[in-house]
């Protein structure tokens, strides 16, 4: 097969008959086109495959920050609730320590009404909700840090008070009974000598309960010759305290004792005639009257 191809030229028109190889030319460029063209589609379509999820991955990426927002947000008003919380439980122990303080008359040292002084800088970058709340927050561990120093001296010092007049001495040893014989000369009631009576005794019915006049540590608990069945008790200050003749013991050496603790039972051990209480008051290890303290007032 022959093709001739007429081509217009200056001098009129020529004819041109190719050869066979010219005839493959337009086969190749059509299949070149063809394989161009695939490729283009190709890269298109794996562009458009790359838009598509970085598109997906975005969308997820918003979805994320919307439920990590609305999370936020919920905590937010979660916290929000439990500060104010925490602010009325903080004020109901502010009223609290006040009374305690007005109780003891220590409202002047321990002012649990006055607001707490805090300040400085803030460096929160965040809105002016979240910084309020922030503030609110550090306020109220300001509020309760010192409130704890408050209330631990306040403790302290009703603490003190309350052992102040429990080791106040006052009253009798006992419950019921008598006065049988008071502090000072008197005769003997074994040889009929004038001797110093260096206590008061209290007699009673046998087995009646003996009592502490004020709290303090047991330092004797037993057998004392004269004494029979002995108790002694240190109040401190210098100040102890004996309870003679006993029947039976409650306590042993370092109990601490409660004032009207019972501490024994009544009875005549030791160097005694009959039922009652051998009772003593000693400053410095010495017997005083104990007059003073049997009728004084308790604080």
């Amino acid at each position: 097969m022959s093709v001739t191809v007429f081509i217009q030229g200056r001098n009129g028109v020529s004819r041109w008959q190719p050869g066979k190889r010219w005839l493959l030319l337009p086969i190749l460029l059509l299949a070149a086109g063809t394989g161009i063209y695939q490729q283009n589609t190709e890269r298109f379509e794996s562009q458009q495959a790359s838009v598509d999820k970085d598109r997906l991955v975005r969308e997820q990426q918003k979805q994320q920050v919307l439920d990590l927002k609305n999370a936020t947000e919920s905590q937010l008003a979660m916290l929000v609730t439990h500060v104010a919380r925490m602010q009325a439980k903080i004020a109901r122990l502010e009223a609290l320590g006040q009374q305690v303080a007005q109780n003891y008359q220590l409202e002047e040292q321990f002012d649990f009404s006055t607001e707490v002084g805090i300040g400085g800088p803030s460096d929160v970058g965040a809105s002016i909700e979240l910084g309020q709340l922030f503030d609110d927050m550090n306020a109220l561990v300001s509020r309760i840090d010192n409130n704890n120093v408050q209330l631990s001296l306040l403790e302290t010092v009703a603490s003190n008070l309350h052992i102040d007049e429990e080791r106040y001495i006052s009253g009798q040893p006992i419950n019921k009974g008598w006065l049988s014989s008071p502090f000072g000369l008197r005769n003997d009631p074994f040889n009929g000598r004038r001797t110093m009576h260096k206590g008061i005794d209290f007699a009673g019915k046998e087995g009646t309960e003996v009592v502490a006049t004020a709290a303090g540590v047991v330092t004797w608990a037993g057998k004392m010759f004269g004494y029979g069945e002995l108790v002694e008790i240190d109040h401190g200050n210098g100040l102890r305290t004996r309870y003679g003749h006993n029947k039976a013991l409650s306590v042993t050496v370092g109990d601490v004792v409660a004032k009207g603790e019972t501490i024994a039972s009544m009875g005549s051990t030791g160097r005694s005639t009959g039922p009652h209480v051998h009772y003593e008051v000693l400053r410095g290890g010495q017997q005083i009257d104990p007059q003073k303290f049997v009728y004084r007032k308790a604080s």
